[in-house]
């Protein structure tokens, strides 16, 4: 051998032992050389102490093939205009502020590039930069993460982490795939799983969802026959910490404050998982937008507006956790069986347009938990364009209620204005231990329905097709 190739034989094994030493105190995921990787994964680290993420620094993620840089994350860049969520809530277009940004089902939303939880470190690389059957080289910034105050440097320039992600995705007309967060299935993440799924289709694709924690922004757009399905609607949680200040207005398109989120959807169904919103103010957990869609047995945790919704939607053994006006109601609902709780305020502020059927509930559970909430509000809110939504409608049937205060219904302001089309009715509510509330001092607004007088009502009412437009929803 010669004295060159020996000497570069022991330098190699000088780094590999340095490498080696470096990476004791932390576990990868993908592992260095894993082979089959999902494209959509993170890069997960995992250290003995809980790291710090820098101000500067690159993680640079390279095709090994060709050397060519597919992604870069550039932690100089400032996440958000208010990064912890408690900033303005208004859109200021005059900031040219260049943010974290990731585009997400074909929308821009501010992001964290990195999240550390307890010992954990997730990097989140940008949306669908990794390809099937590629070798993938990562390198690390020593100033992007520390631990116990000393840069972590195992992956800068002179060394990476590699991984090879699998020959290809899901066979061709599959209809049925599953998202694992270990990647032991077709996907790592819902969004990577919805982005797969096909656009327009006639027949039904049902994404699986194993427990876990799947904390990412979930949003999409035209997709329709589409089954979203969790293991277990506690143990399956997808959330995000978001709010209207994290994610300010844009000019155009639609809101970007959600967790969870879609619009321009049909035949949509939600089954069995549990969103979380972890920012407070004005951050839903979930905004639903889209013709026939199905909320059925989930667990939703937001702050105010914690369940936005338009179109037409069916909801079924969900319960909903929020901050006031926890409901922001555009659509024509039809709740059943499910349960309302506001830790403060009004239960909803419903907005239903003329011509529609707005929230109607069936056999549903309504909690204030500080004792005085309302059902609906109508705050003055006129702006010279709808007379403070005169067509306003919720519709309680068999409700189970606590601490709602006396009154029942608002607060309604904003007069003069023709109340005479809102429908704030109200059919056999009761305590949560099965007693007749108090009618007595109920707002002069809202209307106490009876039997036999509003029998044909309540009939109607209690049929979902008739407050849906003529859909019969069905749970799949």
């Amino acid at each position: 051998m010669k004295p060159a190739t020996l000497l570069a034989g022991i330098v190699s094994l000088a780094e590999a032992s340095i490498l080696h030493h470096r990476e004791a105190d932390v576990q990868l995921f993908p592992a260095n050389g894993a082979q089959d990787v999902n494209p959509d994964t993170h890069l997960v680290l995992t250290f003995s102490l809980a790291p710090t993420v820098g101000k500067a620094g690159n993680i640079t993620v390279t095709d090994v093939s060709d050397q060519k840089v597919v992604d870069t994350l550039d932690l100089s860049i400032p996440f958000s205009p208010s990064p912890y969520g408690n900033g303005s809530t208004k859109a200021n277009y005059t900031d040219e502020t260049v943010y974290q940004t990731n585009i997400i089902g074909g929308m821009n939303f501010y992001f964290f590039p990195i999240i550390v939880r307890d010992n954990v470190a997730t990097i989140y690389l940008h949306n669908n930069r990794l390809e099937y059957n590629k070798t993938y080289s990562v390198t690390i910034g020593s100033s992007v993460l520390s631990v116990n105050g000393e840069g972590f440097d195992s992956f800068s320039s002179d060394s990476s982490w590699t991984f090879s992600t699998k020959s290809q995705g899901p066979a061709a007309g599959s209809t049925e795939v599953v998202v694992a967060g270990d990647g032991s299935a077709d996907f790592n993440t819902v969004q990577g799983a919805i982005d797969w799924a096909p656009i327009n289709s006639n027949s039904k694709t049902t994404i699986h969802v194993k427990n876990g924690n799947y904390e990412e922004l979930v949003f999409f757009q035209y997709k329709t026959n589409l089954i979203i399905r969790g293991e277990d609607r506690i143990k399956t949680k997808v959330g995000y910490p978001n709010n209207s200040a994290f994610n300010p207005p844009n000019r155009q398109g639609p809101s970007r404050r959600p967790a969870f989120s879609f619009r321009g959807v049909s035949d949509i169904q939600l089954s069995n998982f549990a969103i979380e919103n972890y920012y407070r103010g004005q951050a839903e957990a979930l905004l639903t937008d889209g013709l026939r869609v199905v909320v059925d047995n989930m667990w939703l945790n937001g702050s105010g507006d914690a369940l936005t919704t338009y179109g037409t939607i069916y909801i079924k053994g969900t319960t909903l956790y929020g901050d006031g006006d926890t409901v922001l109601g555009y659509a024509s609902a039809f709740w059943e069986n499910s349960s309302i709780i506001t830790t403060a305020g009004p239960l909803s502020w419903t907005r239903t347009n003329q011509g529609i059927h707005g929230n109607v509930l069936l056999n549903c559970t309504l909690i204030g938990l500080q004792g005085n909430s309302t059902f609906a509000r109508l705050p003055d809110n006129t702006g010279g364009v709808l007379d403070n939504w005169p067509y306003a409608e919720m519709v309680l049937l068999n409700a189970n209620t606590e601490g709602v205060a006396p009154e029942g219904w608002g607060p309604v302001q904003g007069w003069p204005w023709d109340s005479s089309h809102v429908h704030f009715w109200e059919y056999n509510t009761r305590t949560l231990e099965g007693e007749s509330v108090d009618y007595a001092k109920r707002l002069n607004i809202s209307r106490q329905l009876t039997s036999p007088p509003d029998e044909a009502i309540i009939k109607q009412y209690s049929d979902p097709s008739f407050v849906l437009g003529g859909w019969s929803p069905v749970v799949y």
